[in-house]
Order: C-alpha cells, then sequence, then structure tokens
C-alpha cells in the first residue's frame, strides 16, 4: 500500500479510526493549552491585569513545556499512549476548570504554569500513529496527526471568544475556558476506551531503561550529554525574562532557579553516564544501535521550524499594524492565515517524506525557508501589503512542511524509543520559539526573520552533511530475545 491510498474515510479500518482519534486528542489538548490567549484582553479587564502580568502569563504557559515534553516522552514509551493521552487529557482539563475558578494573580500564574503540561500531549500521539502505520505511511499519518491536530490552537481562537459573548458579563471568559476542561476529561475517558496502543497482535516495545535515552557508542554519549545543554539554557533565559526583564521574581530567587537548573542538569549527566555505562566494555550489537546525530539533527530542524512557527505567529498581528499601519481587526485576520496553513502544509511535508524521501524533504523546506525568511527579512514599508502576506504564507508553508518532515522520520529510527525521541524534539521546538523571540526583544523584525533563515541555512547544510536517510531495515529486539525486521522503505 502506498501514501497515495491513504484512505481517510475508511472507518471500518482500525488504523483510520486510531488517526482520527489521536488527532482529535491532540486538538482538545491544544485547545485546552491556548484556550487563555483568543480571551486574553476579557481576562485582563476583568481581573484589572498590568501588560507586564499578561506578557508574564503567556511566558509562563510555555515554561513547563520543554521539560515536560521530555517526561513525557519517557512515560509513553513506558506505560503506552492510550493511558498517556487519556491521563494528559483529564488532568489537562482539571487544569483548565482550576484556571476558570482563579480570583488571584497568583493563582492565575500558578495554574497557567502547570498548564504546559498539557503542551506535552503532542508527544503521546507520535507513538501512537508510528505503532499504527507501517514506515511508508507514516510520514502522511504524522503529518495529520500533527496538522489537523495543531489547528486546535486556532479552534479555540475561534469558538472561545463566542462561548464567552453567549455567558456574559464578566465571568464569560471563565465558562469558555472551563467548557474546554470539561470537554478534555470527557473525550480523555472516550479515548481510553475507544483506542489500544498496537493493532491486535502486534508487540508494544519499551526501552530497556528508563531515567534517560539509550545510546549505542561513546560518541553518541558526548553528543546525547551536549544536546541537553539547549534545554537547560532556554529555561535560564525563562527566568531572566522573568527577573530581570519583567521584575517578576526577585533575583535571590533568580540565582537559586540558575542553581537549581544547574544541578538538575549535573544529575542528567550522571544518570545519563550510568544508564548507559555497558558501552564502555560491552560493544552494543548491531541490531540495537543507532546514530544519535540522527536524532541530534531532527532536534535542530524542529527548533527550526516549529520554533519559527511559535515565533512568527507571536509577533505577526503587531508586525502588520506596527509596520503597516494596519488596522487591529485585519491584522488578526491576516495573522490568522498562518496558523490555517497548518491544515494541509504540515501533512503534505510527510506525504512527500513518504514519497520522496525524509533528506530529501527535509533539505528542500530547510533551503526553501532560508530562502523565503530570507525575503522576509527585506520588507520595508515600501513594500505592497498583499506581497508581505504571500511571503509570509511562504515562509509558514516551508516551516509547518518542514515540522511534518522531522515527524516523518522520527518513529523511523529506533521504535521502542519513539516516545523519547519526540519528546527530545519537541522540547527543541519550544527551545527555538524562545531564542526566535529573545531575539525580536533586542532587535527589530528584519533581525529576527533573518536570524531564522540564518538558522535555516545552518540546519540545511547539517542535513546534507551528516543527515542519513532510514533505507533497507529497522530491527527490533523481543523481550524473550528474538530479533523484528520492520522494512522502513
Amino acid at each position: 500500500m502506498s501514501a497515495k491510498q491513504l484512505n481517510l474515510l475508511a472507518f471500518n479500518k482500525p488504523e483510520i479510526r486510531t488517526l482520527h482519534l489521536t488527532w482529535f486528542a491532540f486538538f482538545i489538548s491544544f485547545m485546552v493549552w491556548f484556550a487563555h490567549a483568543p480571551l486574553m484582553v476579557v481576562i485582563r479587564e476583568a481581573m484589572h491585569l498590568t501588560e507586564q502580568e499578561v506578557k508574564i502569563l503567556l511566558i509562563l504557559n510555555v515554561a513547563l513545556t520543554i521539560p515536560a515534553r521530555i517526561v513525557v516522552g519517557m512515560l509513553v514509551d513506558k506505560y503506552g499512549p492510550r493511558q498517556m493521552f487519556s491521563s494528559i487529557l483529564i488532568l489537562g482539563g482539571l487544569i483548565s476548570i482550576g484556571f476558570a475558578f482563579t480570583q488571584t494573580y497568583q493563582q492565575l500564574a500558578i495554574v497557567r504554569f502547570f498548564s504546559g503540561f498539557v503542551g506535552a500531549g503532542f508527544v503521546v500521539g507520535i507513538r501512537m500513529i508510528s505503532e499504527w502505520f507501517p514506515a511508508r505511511q507514516t510520514g502522511v499519518a504524522q503529518g495529520i496527526y500533527g496538522g489537523w491536530g495543531n489547528f486546535g490552537s486556532a479552534a479555540a481562537a475561534i469558538l472561545l471568544p463566542s462561548i464567552a459573548l453567549y455567558f456574559g458579563a464578566e465571568n464569560g471568559w471563565r465558562y469558555a475556558i472551563g467548557s474546554t476542561g470539561v470537554l478534555a476529561i470527557v473525550y480523555g475517558c472516550i479515548y481510553f476506551f475507544s483506542v489500544s496502543n498496537t493493532p491486535k497482535g502486534a508487540t508494544y516495545f519499551k526501552p530497556k531503561k528508563m531515567g534517560a535515552m539509550e545510546v549505542t557508542s561513546k560518541t553518541d554519549l558526548v553528543l546525547y550529554i551536549l544536546m541537553n545543554i539547549p534545554m537547560y539554557l532556554a529555561l535560564s533565559v525563562l527566568t531572566w525574562k522573568l527577573s530581570a526583564k519583567m521584575q517578576w521574581i526577585d533575583p535571590i530567587v533568580s540565582y537559586a532557579i540558575y542553581a537549581i537548573l544547574i544541578v538538575l542538569y549535573l544529575y542528567q549527566v550522571k544518570k545519563i553516564i550510568q544508564l548507559n555505562q555497558s558501552i564502555f566494555h560491552t560493544e552494543m550489537p548491531e541490531v540495537q544501535r543507532y546514530a544519535f546525530k540522527q536524532i541530534a539533527i531532527l532536534d535542530l530542524t524542529y527548533m527550526l521550524t516549529f520554533g519559527a512557527e511559535l515565533a512568527v505567529c507571536s509577533m505577526l498581528p503587531l508586525y502588520y499594524v506596527d509596520t503597516f499601519n494596519v488596522e487591529p481587526i485585519l491584522a488578526g485576520i491576516l495573522a490568522g492565515i498562518y496558523p490555517f496553513i497548518n491544515l494541509f502544509a504540515r501533512p503534505a511535508g510527510g506525504w512527500l517524506s513518504d514519497k520522496l524521501g525524509r533528506k530529501v524533504t527535509l533539505s528542500i523546506v530547510t533551503s526553501g525557508a532560508a530562502v523565503s525568511f530570507f525575503i522576509l527579512s527585506s520588507v520595508s514599508t515600501e513594500w505592497a501589503l498583499w506581497t508581505v502576506v504571500a511571503v509570509t504564507i511562504l515562509c509558514g508553508i516551508f516551516s509547518k512542511a518542514g515540522s511534518g518532515a522531522v515527524y516523518a522520520m522520527v518513529p523511523l529510527i529506533q521504535r521502542r524509543m519513539t516516545g523519547q525521541f519526540a519528546g527530545m524534539v519537541g522540547a527543541f521546538g519550544n527551545v527555538g520559539g524562545l531564542a526566535f523571540l529573545t531575539v525580536l526583544s533586542f532587535a527589530d523584525t528584519n533581525i529576527f526573520f533573518m536570524t531564522i533563515a540564518a538558522t535555516a541555512a545552518f540546519v540545511f547544510l547539517m542535513i546534507l552533511i551528516f543527515l542519513n536517510e532510514p533505507s533497507g531495515y529497522m530491527f527490533e529486539v523481543l523481550e524473550d530475545g528474538t530479533v523484528e525486521m520492520i522494512d522502513v522503505k
């Protein structure tokens, strides 16, 4: 069966039902995660918040997602996506309802911080889809899962203001956000009783050890340790923003957080070495080996693609207003085109990966991102608005197709560790968004777009030089010691 024969209307097939049930679970998790965004103006007025307090809430919303995706990636490999996605939806629903009942800014901030955990739900579906679709179809299936599920944030922006308006008064926003929580809890229960971790008769592969990834060589061990640094740096930057830039955290507290992050990193390094100590005296069997450089490059690629998506979505409405004096309502409509691209671009990236190959597709989308963002960095007030919007759409197509292409490859490296790989790659997407927005806080928009273009050019070179196309067969060692061979062509 080829990728183009994937019939999304064949609901009688369990893999198609699982795909639809899973992308909708992701859709709801993103609705819950971003439910506050379209209602922030109303929340600000009802709770009498300052602009600084609003910015802090927006930062706190993504702070926990970076480490949460790593942890959830490990847990999904151990316990399975059925249990994990249901748990995340139910817990996320309770957090959302808690946000609706908050009475003080401190309560808003604390609950918003914990809501970042819901953003890790994306990782769970990657493992689920990889279990239900063969390698030759996993690209388009992962693209549909990611692209359609990602639309949950746009759905929140479309639906929740109307719900809040329907209930009216100053508590309308509470009913709107609380309703997403109820929906998440109900669907979490439905999902648990509607799916299974694997097709009937299939084996659910689990990592042999927990707490860190298994690597298969000393060089990979060093690279893995180094690739953990950006995530801790990102959390340090968040702390710095909340302290030095916004004065929300006392300097002494911020120093304590920095110290804790250093200790946590050193502990993580210790855990990585302990878990992989066997590679110092025993050569890993060929069937269990994989090249960690593949994950490192996918980390960087998703840092570019999803990082650019997060950053551009955050600044685009103001960019149209400030640069071209567009009315705020029109600016919102024009900026709203950007997330809609996900509906087709991310599945297209996965589909092209299945048809053309993973390395070729990643090379195309990263080079395209480099060129299109470079053009966007040259924009001036003399440009016609429609031209700028067209270039922005082109940037969105390449970046979102790139996200689809990344996750078309993640499950093909070592299936039993797909959750951990997806968690680390996903965390780097948030790292990228934070990094690009930090650049924007210091420089103008042209430098911001140029930074993304330069990052895309660098990632393109890394892909050309170091990325290997998955080919031939992938081997998985069963618990009884036998080996299963999986075709990844």
